[in-house]
């Protein structure tokens, strides 16, 4: 039977992801009611500029006072999709202590401030969910926390910007320069007028944050998440990519160690062989590739942000949220009980793809192998060319690109057998450096 009492909903920001909840919420109301066995009523919508249209809200439901809103003591739950760190985090726990739970797109804040306001939520009997935090509409989230609670994760590895991947999609598929696939992506209504937060990982690393610290059962907070943005990502490393196989993806990498006794979380471009599932996401979609012990390779792609997708992951939690008000239960909070340490990056194992600017003549790929010996780095393969348009009169001879795939090394042996490169006089620079993934 459906109780008659609806369920109050408080919504915080009506911006491309609030409005669309709202208009759900009311398109939708009788499906909504029926799925969570009672009424969803929006009682109240704080923004920033009231005098704005917003079409399909009832005007007396605007308010300038969020706080007020979170306090009145009737409200069931609280949607936050305001974003940043404040007043969302006092606004959140305000709604714990004043009856809420809480429904957050807000991956900054969660990445930041986790843990505390997982407590602040056990404490007053609260939930806490965030399924559209991470990947839009793809069900991610809940997969990790509930669907694989009784499974092993190693690993998880994803394409969780689609700003990034339409930038590189569009590098590798037509020959633009990263301007000009900025510039498109822009006037397309994929990246920001500053696009900082995708392109330099930021957004990424605050998702890495979150999938790591669920997947993994620990605390991961985004200042242990190694970050690289993309920026330097050239027309010529993607002909090196192809030459290997390869594509260039900007990836969210969250790995257990071997041997289980920690974790590592990273962001940055890598190359990607064509084979992986990953390696055809196209355009601005996003996917992350799940490896666990028992039910081994799990892939989740689709649209990761917009404001229908976003919006649906949202009301995807507001009817969980819903139905443990209505059963007077609580689902599935913070999980940290293994409580690993996050490794450095320079604990990082993985292989790499180094191109370098040296001098053609004799002898100095006998250098270059030596200092890779040294410093513990195994080769792979050689690949050497000479550039006869270049020649440098000074130090009387040519130039050539010297191309270097290793084997599996850490991280800090790589990061030495750089910086001893750039100490060689026929080494006249180090091109790029870009690590191999996926394999």
């Amino acid at each position: 039977m459906m109780r008659t009492r609806p369920l109050k909903v408080a919504l915080l920001g009506c911006g491309v992801v609030g409005s669309e909840v709202a208009r759900i919420m009311t398109t939708h109301a009788e499906d909504l009611a029926a799925r969570i066995g009672a009424p969803v009523e929006l009682a109240g919508v704080a923004v920033r500029r009231p005098g704005k249209v917003r079409e399909g809200i009832d005007p007396a439901l605007i308010t300038t006072d969020p706080t007020a809103l979170v306090k009145r003591g009737d409200i069931d739950v609280v949607v936050e999709v305001i974003g940043g760190i404040e007043p969302a985090r006092g606004l959140i726990t305000e709604a714990f202590a004043h009856g809420a739970s809480v429904v957050s797109a807000n991956k900054a804040l969660l990445a930041k401030d986790g843990a505390a306001l997982h407590a602040a939520a056990a404490k007053y009997g609260r939930d806490l969910y965030y399924e559209a935090a991470v990947a839009g509409a793809i069900p991610l989230i809940r997969p990790l926390r509930e669907s694989l609670a009784g499974d092993k994760v190693n690993r998880v590895l994803g394409i969780v910007n689609g700003t990034t991947n339409f930038i590189l999609d569009k590098m590798d598929t037509t020959g633009a320069g990263y301007q000009e696939a900025l510039d498109e992506a822009t006037a397309l209504g994929y990246a920001e007028a500053d696009p900082t937060a995708d392109v330099e990982g930021f957004d990424a690393a605050a998702k890495a944050a979150i999938l790591a610290g669920i997947a993994f059962h620990t605390r991961v907070r985004l200042d242990d998440v190694y970050r690289e943005g993309m920026t330097e990502v050239t027309s010529a490393d993607f002909a090196s990519a192809r030459a290997m196989g390869c594509t260039i993806k900007l990836l969210a990498i969250c790995e257990r160690a071997a041997d289980g006794g920690s974790v590592t979380a990273r962001v940055h471009p890598a190359m990607l062989p064509l084979s992986h599932p990953l390696a055809s996401v196209r355009e601005a979609y996003n996917a992350v590739f799940v490896e666990s012990e028992a039910a081994g390779r799990l892939m989740f792609y689709g649209p990761g942000a917009g404001g229908s997708p976003t919006a649906s992951a949202v009301l995807g939690d507001l009817v969980a949220v819903c139905r443990n008000k209505l059963g007077e239960a609580t689902g599935p909070g913070e999980s940290a009980y293994t409580n690993l340490p996050v490794s450095a990056m320079g604990e990082v194992v993985t292989r790499y793809h180094i191109s370098l600017d040296v001098a053609d003549k004799p002898g100095v790929l006998a250098q270059v192998a030596t200092v890779f010996a040294e410093h513990g780095v195994s080769i792979d393969t050689v690949r050497q060319q000479s550039r006869p348009d270049f020649q440098d009169t000074a130090s009387d001879g040519g130039e050539a690109s010297l191309v270097v795939v290793t084997h599996r090394a850490p991280d800090a042996a790589l990061s030495g057998t750089v910086e001893a490169l750039r100490g060689l006089d026929t080494v006249r620079g180090v091109a790029s450096i870009m690590r191999v993934e996926g394999e």
